[in-house]
């Protein structure tokens, strides 16, 4: 192996033990084979360690864009299960974390609800509401809780100039860690000097530590012929695109070819969705699907009439259902989107268009305009959130509110009182 494993291990502990390991690290994780070995190298680096001595805490990072390749999504998530049940029988101080866009920031929300066009070079409303939002708020509250931090990237000068040029740019004199565009938050890239052929060689002859099988990984690259999408915490970061893994309706690129090989190599499930991606770059600008002014009033071309985001939304649907032929598993919009889409259309007076005609239209059930219609969904939503940390104290608020609307509704409201304070009662006992 032309990589000097040992060096670069002893570099990762002697950074490890800089500063007493008060500063977190925040380790971007995409499931790739860049995030990989940088995971792998910090974990094996580590646990080289006493367990007296592992004080600095990781977190490793995912961000679920809500729109990823779901043959990638389906491997990362088993690769984060196998990360969190290895830390725990290793007793090593790493904590997986998956974030997620706000409903609001959703992908569907934004092109199907509000009519965003699908987004090009010019307007790629996707990368800052989708990747670098979710991911910047934890690091946020990370760094409000300790002061600092310190993200750990998978960045490699060798993939291209510009990366290289921005790595540069952000060094700190004499260190090895480089300053983040956040507040108090540095960027250490273990792996910035590591070349494809030597990644390539300490994945196939370094054994996962945490029982992942790279050979899988491995085939994934040469069936998608693909690279992996890096975690994009900012402007700097480049996002997606070419061949690269991602987002399976990224429109920034004129083909998606990883998506394409992965048909072409016996993923035939995949191709409506390739066909609905197309459609979305085809009709991008064209002037029959915009409206002639924008969301704010001003002249040009604005979002899509509507008719054709009631359109899109059908064609997402349609591919759904196909797609679910061959894998039931797979949901390309959630029930939570759909009722996302149905606010928004009612909050621009678009009346005569109703997420649950189009849906039984498709799938021929009788749902009615109220199972697409919760008023409430962003405040849950941002309930939901808030008790990230408890999500026992999420459902306790929810079920009060259930108690509290069924009251409502039957008009007793007589005993709610006591209701609540049983149900108060019981959780107290639980715990």
């Amino acid at each position: 192996m032309l990589l000097n494993l040992k060096e670069l291990e002893e570099e990762i502990v002697s950074q490890y033990f800089e500063d007493d390991g008060n500063r977190p690290w925040i380790i971007g994780f995409s499931g790739g084979k860049d995030s990989t070995m940088l995971l792998q190298l910090v974990w094996n680096s580590v646990r080289q360690l006493p367990q007296e001595l592992r004080k600095r805490e990781l977190y490793v990072v995912c961000n679920n864009t809500l729109v990823e390749n779901p043959k990638i999504l389906n491997y990362t998530e088993e690769v984060l299960e196998k990360i969190e049940k290895a830390a725990f029988e290793q007793s090593m101080p790493v904590f997986v974390v998956k974030t997620t866009p706000k409903l609001e920031d959703s992908f569907w929300v934004n092109l199907i609800g509000k009519g965003y066009p699908a987004p090009n070079n010019a307007f790629r409303w996707c990368t800052e509401r989708l990747k670098i939002n979710p991911t910047t708020e934890f690091i946020k509250n990370k760094i409000s809780e300790v002061g600092e931090a310190i993200i750990l990237l998978g960045t490699r000068s060798e993939e291209s100039a510009n990366r290289a040029r921005s790595m540069k740019k952000h060094e700190v004199d004499g260190q090895r860690l480089r300053k983040h565009v956040l507040p108090n938050a540095f960027v250490y890239a273990p792996i910035k000097d590591v070349l494809v052929t030597e990644l390539w060689q300490y994945l196939n002859q370094v054994p996962s530590p945490w029982g992942a099988n790279n050979k899988m990984l491995n085939a994934l690259y040469r069936n998608a012929n693909s690279g992996d999408c890096p975690l994009v915490i900012d402007d700097t970061t480049p996002s997606c695109g070419k061949s690269r893994f991602g987002c399976w309706v990224c429109t920034v690129v004129s083909k998606d070819k990883s998506m394409d090989a992965l048909i072409q190599n016996g993923e035939e499930w995949m191709e409506p969705m390739a066909e609905l991606r197309d459609m979305l770059v085809t009709y991008r600008n064209h002037p029959e699907w915009r409206q002639p002014t924008r969301r704010d009033g001003s002249d040009g071309p604005g979002p899509y009439f509507i008719h054709k985001r009631a359109l899109i939304l059908e064609t997402l649907l349609m591919a759904q259902k196909e797609v679910n032929e061959t894998e039931p598993e797979i949901s390309l919009i959630n029930y939570q989107e759909l009722v996302a889409i149905q606010v928004t259309w009612y909050r621009d007076n678009h009346f005569n268009f109703s997420v649950a005609d189009i849906y039984n239209k498709v799938y021929g059930t009788e749902l009615t305009d109220r199972d697409f219609k919760d008023h409430l969904i962003f405040e849950k939503e941002i309930l939901k959130e808030s008790c990230t940390e408890h999500p026992e104290d999420y459902q306790l608020i929810n079920e009060l509110l259930k108690l509290q609307k069924a009251k409502t509704i039957m008009v007793k409201a007589k005993g709610l009182q006591n209701d609540l304070e049983n149900r108060l009662d019981q959780f107290v006992k639980s715990q």
